[in-house]
């Protein structure tokens, strides 16, 4: 896979080189900054970006505005955004952001070479792939969501899963359920959220995250997770 990687720190940047390099994949530009971004797109035709959120010169939200830029500019290019922190503002604006495969992971998910290579290759593959983090934070804002309280414990369990990324196979696994009671669940969800069923996974947990933004529900328990992480 072409891969295009926009870090700031020389250490991580050398490294995702280094690591996506044994792994098989091409590195087709590693940038310090914003600067000649979109130009270095244009040109190397990556099929991944990776973007860290805090770019120079004011460290903000460069990434962000970069990653939205790009999704705007490639709707089909996918996207895999580091963030040292949970930046929740920052989170929900991407996620809303209409475009390709999209992928937001906290930096330390990187020192687990095999999971961080794992959701690499699923963001590739399509999927939408969230650090916990993320989702659990998204779930805990404090302003409801009426349509959420519609939910029972379960549904909310199997939600959160979906936003994680997981398919209806791990979600059965992960909960001890046959698959065709997991699509039951997922059926009731949408149906309660006011969404139609949709079949596309990036449209599937986009439409979870845009209404479990606003809740106030807590994380459900489900364990460890899986590539998500």
């Amino acid at each position: 896979m072409r891969i295009l990687i926009c870090e700031d720190s020389v250490l991580l940047r050398e490294g995702l080189v280094r690591l996506l390099d044994d792994a098989g994949h091409e590195v087709v530009s590693a940038l310090p900054d914003t600067v000649g971004l979109a130009e270095a797109v244009d040109t190397t035709g990556p099929e991944l970006c990776i973007l860290d959120v805090r770019l120079p010169p004011t460290y903000t939200d460069e990434g962000i505005r970069a990653a939205l830029g790009l999704r705007a500019a490639h709707p089909s290019l996918a996207i895999l955004v580091l963030s040292q922190y949970v930046e929740e503002r920052y989170a929900s604006d991407l996620i809303a952001a209409q475009g390709g495969p999209l992928g937001y992971l906290l930096k330390d998910r990187v020192a687990d070479v095999a999971e961080f290579l794992e959701s690499v290759r699923r963001i590739a593959e399509g999927a939408t792939v969230l650090d916990p983090e993320v989702v659990a934070q998204l779930l805990t804002r404090r302003n409801r969501d009426d349509r959420m309280l519609r939910l029972t414990e379960r549904e909310r369990t199997v939600l959160a899963l979906i936003a994680e990324g997981k398919s209806n196979q791990a979600i059965a696994a992960i909960l001890f359920l046959s698959e065709a009671s997991v699509e039951k669940h997922i059926t009731s969800i949408f149906q309660k959220l006011g969404f139609e069923q949709d079949e596309s996974g990036n449209r599937r947990v986009l439409a979870a995250l845009a209404h479990i933004e606003n809740t106030g529900g807590p994380m459900p328990s489900t364990g460890p997770t899986g590539v998500a992480r």
